[in-house]
């Protein structure tokens, strides 16, 4: 027999970590910290450097409204208390809980930031599981909640989201005033990531405090875009680019929203378990690319993934 070597490349760069979550030990309540990121090689290539366990985080939304129904359909009726829904992410075995502020929209139910505050305050009181807070889009609401919302969790090390490219600073701000980190969003390009961490280091903001949400596509609706993306960005911090050197989240519940995923079409079979496999592949796709942090919305797609992550980090 002919022993024949792995091929190791030598990178000059490693991927930095950021920190979610307080423990008791720093200062919070959480069960744990948990550390992103940390790789000194490509995705599962155990002989070049694994870095830190890949984690899934648990969707919960204020408000329902406009979401499929066979996507969240297992959370019965948790679905209308974000507590009760944190509580079965938690079950289920989720690393860290992602709360959605849906119902702070103007043009929905427009519910006030002292009512989003005190969810996301219900929320950390009743799961100690690490927190990530997203707002709901509207960018001049979201810059006054996520102040309130900082200023609310101080200690715990939340991740604040989103910081974009025409709204960074009042997040970015908000995110440092009292210790937490933030995602980073930049749409589908390798420069625009980039560009984005550029932006929130000249404005004061560590690095270590960003993960990057370079925009993962679902399956259908361009996956191989967004695949190529992660794998450059991953490479272009590799090879020594320091401002590509963050974590990197994606969110895959906008695979929810694609027709192959919940359309009822009895070729194709049962229409929830093919909307989570829908899911889960594109969840798939993005930690095969770089992604050390997913966001999922069903259960079934949080069981995949989490057998995916074992069997490929050898454990």
């Amino acid at each position: 027999m002919v022993d024949v070597p792995v091929p190791k490349e030598k990178w000059s760069g490693k991927i930095g970590t950021v920190a979610v979550g307080s423990s008791p030990a720093e200062g919070g309540s959480r069960s744990s910290r948990l550390m992103l990121g940390g790789e000194n090689g490509m995705p599962f290539l155990s002989y070049e450097g694994l870095g830190q366990r890949q984690r899934l985080a648990g969707e919960v939304l204020d408000s329902i409204d406009g979401t499929p129904e066979m996507s969240i359909a297992l959370f019965g009726d948790a679905v209308n208390d974000p507590v009760a829904w944190a509580l079965r992410w938690k079950e289920l075995g989720a690393d860290i809980i992602c709360l959605k502020l849906r119902s702070l929209d103007p043009e929905g139910k427009n519910a006030s930031i002292e009512d989003a505050v005190q969810t996301v305050l219900d929320v950390l009181k009743a799961v100690d599981l690490p927190l990530i807070v997203y707002g709901c889009g509207n960018q001049e609401k979201d810059a006054h909640a996520m102040e309130a919302v900082s200023n609310a969790c101080a200690g715990e090390r939340v991740l604040l989201a989103n910081a974009e490219e025409n709204a960074y600073k009042s997040i970015s701000a908000a995110a440092t005033a009292n210790g937490h980190g933030l995602i980073a969003f930049s749409n589908l390009d390798v420069n625009l990531a980039k560009q984005m961490n550029i932006l929130l280091a000249d404005f004061g903001t560590k690095l270590d405090n960003v993960v990057m949400d370079p925009l993962m596509a679902a399956l259908g609706m361009g996956l191989e875009y967004s695949y190529s993306v992660n794998e450059r960005i991953r490479l272009a911090g590799l090879m020594g680019d320091r401002m590509l050197q963050t974590p990197m989240c994606c969110d895959l519940t906008s695979s929810w929203e694609t027709r192959e995923a919940t359309e009822e079409n009895e070729a194709w079979g049962d229409a929830t378990e093919r909307g989570a496999w829908w899911e889960a592949t594109t969840g798939l796709a993005a930690l095969v690319s770089g992604a050390d942090l997913l966001i999922v919305r069903h259960p079934r797609s949080l069981e995949i993934l989490q057998d995916a992550i074992a069997e490929l980090r050898g454990e």
